[in-house]
């Protein structure tokens, strides 16, 4: 079969690799019908140090389940499926508590231990406490909005639940990826009455309008923060979401947070520790979040998108083939597409 495999700064290229197979009896094999580049992908597609081993890539999938192994109980053939980003039993005491991500048993899809999705295959461990059946066709008009449910949708969503966000608070969003214009629409789905996107491509800002932002923070840095306190007579924010990762992002999240506030932080920390802890320490900040665990949360984004109450999917904006893969991660990388979603 064919997947994609990053072998070094900006070469990821697609291969023929050994078909994915059935290994443990708790396995589910699924072809993948739907799977996307995320904004994580783009670190090690930057930052990939020589000697590390090349990696299959993505963690983002839905498919159709093609076999199962003899303990699976709640998956069939033919059933469509999707894939967080994270595999897990769903059984262990992190699991009941939501937090699937933290599973004793589990781990993440992508990896140089775990084959990614950015494939024609993939063999789930874990199946039962992992996949998510859905009811509908494969080739469902919904489709692009339920994939976003195995991370980026999930990912917003645990931002703003890790920054407190409710009914009549004022909240930021920075970063304008997928995952900050997925913030975007849980702030608004869970009540927020003024929402800013912190963020400056023109196709981006005009999503995440449409999405609900109020207000367009164009600047970075310390500008970012004058403006944001300018915009709140000076208090700041109640809610910040930060969706990005980098030191810059967290002293801005700190900076534009309001005594009392909370940041909730998605986009993984590519700094050993978090900037600005004697400010954060002194206006009573409460800093939270981490790896989202979608899986919890799909229960619960679900109907608004069979509804159409949400429309998350709309964060696609090009649709590639596999072949395609090497330029949609350049496209990605160079800012000309917000996430591209793949059709094996």
């Amino acid at each position: 079969m064919r997947a994609a495999v990053l072998y070094g700064v900006g070469d990821v290229r697609l291969e023929n690799v050994p078909d994915a197979h059935l290994i443990e009896p708790t396995d589910a094999l699924v072809t993948v019908s739907r799977a996307c580049i995320c904004g994580s992908d783009l670190w090690p597609y930057k930052l990939m140090q020589p000697g590390e081993p090349p990696r299959r890539m993505g963690h983002e999938a839905i498919g159709v389940v093609e076999a199962v192994g003899s303990s699976v109980r709640t998956l069939k053939a033919g059933d469509v499926v999707v894939m967080p980003f994270a595999y897990s039993d769903g059984t262990c005491a992190f699991c009941h508590e939501g937090l699937h991500t933290s599973c004793i048993h589990g781990g993440f899809f992508g990896t140089v231990e775990l084959p990614g999705a950015q494939a024609e295959a993939l063999r789930i461990p874990l199946a039962d406490g992992t996949l998510f059946v859905l009811p509908v066709g494969e080739d469902d008009a919904l489709m692009a909005s339920l994939l976003t449910l195995s991370d980026v949708m999930g990912t917003g969503h645990h931002a703003a639940r890790a920054a407190k966000v409710a009914r009549g608070k004022t909240v930021a969003v920075i970063g304008d990826g997928a995952v900050g214009l997925c913030g975007v629409i849980a702030a608004r789905c869970l009540g927020a009455e003024r929402i800013m996107i912190l963020g400056h491509h023109p196709d981006r800002i005009a999503l995440a309008k449409g999405f609900g932002a109020t207000d367009v923070v164009s600047e970075r840095g310390e500008s970012a923060v004058e403006r944001v306190r300018a915009l709140t007579g000076g208090l700041g924010v109640h809610s910040v979401l930060e969706c990005v990762g980098t030191e810059e992002a967290m002293r801005t999240a700190i900076g534009i947070a309001r005594a009392g506030g909370a940041i909730g932080r998605v986009g993984v920390p590519h700094y050993e520790a978090i900037p600005g802890s004697e400010p954060a320490f002194y206006n009573n900040l409460t800093v939270a979040g981490g790896p989202a665990p979608v899986r919890a949360y799909i229960q619960e984004l679900f109907p608004d998108v069979l509804e159409g109450k949400i429309e998350p999917g709309r964060v696609f904006d090009r649709v590639i083939g596999l072949d395609d893969v090497p330029d949609g991660y350049r496209a990605m990388n160079e800012r000309e597409a917000i996430k591209v979603m793949l059709k094996p």
